[in-house]
């Protein structure tokens, strides 16, 4: 363990009885032990104080297309700089960003550069950014750097988006409300038990997530679900999951179907046939959600946005590439219906 002198304090948790701390974080709430780590490996109890493990250990911070992320709806067009730490609260057998996001899960070394909270904001605004995307692990779990950058972010005149597994808690959406602007949520199935086998989480954390954020804050979301073959793509559970956003998220939500390629401990699974992501956007469409999307699968005209009111294309897209934006004053320039998003 590093020179407690050094750490940083975490946020969100409560002394519990004896030396104990209880992390009010994401959905697990640890209860942690003197000297012990919480089920993330990036949060450790010392003497009773919760620190953090990883709020200087950044192991990427560079620029990507918001589309990237994948955000459709939210500043269309523009970068996003991207920044991840160590660390993760799931255990996902398919991951498809393990070395950074397991290696404290398997006993690894914390590894990742101190680098300060203006260093990222200034190096975000020299790259001609509009938002700072925490993402490629798990944000909740760096909560602190997050916290620190996003709010210097807002006034510096950026915005501020979390791609995530959505297992946070009610305290932590409170937390990040005032600074963070858009999310990503990974809905990952529609099964409690997919998500206790392959990724030792619940469902319902998640789903309180997406539904409180999309009802109860000015926080703009999209969900993704990447479509295992086998595990997530049956045509009940599809359904199932599209009438929950419908009802709890809204039709408005946007609705990214991924391509699964097989990964880490899954690697023997096989890439998702494009006739199951086909489907999954039917299952989709006739629910009632308005904007839904095919990932991982170039060229397809899935990517693009439609107008739901009278059908024409508004955002042409070729991979993350915006070939052309028809909204104007986030409506359809052709019928006036209006278009959901944040600064389209």
């Amino acid at each position: 363990m590093a020179n407690e002198g050094k750490l940083k304090e975490a946020v969100l948790w409560e002394p519990a009885e004896g030396k104990r701390v209880r992390c009010v974080l994401c959905g697990f709430r640890c209860r942690i032990d003197d000297g012990k780590l919480g089920h993330c490996c990036v949060r450790q109890n010392v003497g009773g104080t919760l620190y953090s493990l990883n709020y200087d250990k950044v192991c990427a911070a560079n620029p990507d297309p918001i589309e990237k992320k994948p955000l459709f709806h939210f500043q269309p067009g523009t970068r996003s700089f991207s920044v991840a730490a160590i660390g993760c609260n799931f255990r996902c057998e398919f991951c498809q960003n393990w070395q950074i996001s397991q290696v404290a899960v398997d006993g690894g070394q914390i590894d990742g550069q101190a680098v300060k909270p203006e260093q990222i904001v200034a190096a975000a605004l020299r790259s001609d950014c509009r938002s700072i995307a925490y993402t490629y692990t798990e944000p909740t779990v760096f909560m602190e750097l997050c916290a620190d950058c996003g709010r210097l972010a807002k006034e510096k005149g950026l915005a501020n988006v979390f791609v995530s597994n959505g297992y946070m808690t009610r305290e932590a959406i409170d937390f990040a409300a005032d600074w963070l602007d858009g999310i990503n949520v990974d809905l990952k199935a529609f099964t409690d038990d997919y998500y206790r086998r392959l990724c030792k989480a619940r469902l319902q954390p998640v789903l309180d997530t997406i539904a409180t954020i999309a009802r109860q804050t000015d926080i703009w979301i999209e969900v993704t679900t990447l479509l295992v073959p086998g595990e997530n793509d049956s045509e009940d559970e599809l359904k199932h999951l599209a009438d929950f956003l419908v009802r709890q998220a809204g039709p408005d939500v946007p609705w990214h179907i991924s391509r699964f390629q097989p990964q880490y401990r899954y690697a023997d699974g096989r890439p998702t046939p494009m006739e199951s992501l086909q489907r999954a956007e039917r299952i989709g469409r006739e629910a009632g959600l308005r904007y839904v999307y095919l990932g991982n699968v170039p060229g397809a005209r899935s990517e693009s946005t439609f107008c739901h009111g009278c059908g024409r294309m508004l955002i042409e897209r070729v991979g993350f590439r915006i070939v052309a934006n028809e909204i104007q004053d986030s409506r359809c320039p052709q019928c006036g219906t209006e278009i959901a998003g944040f600064e389209l």
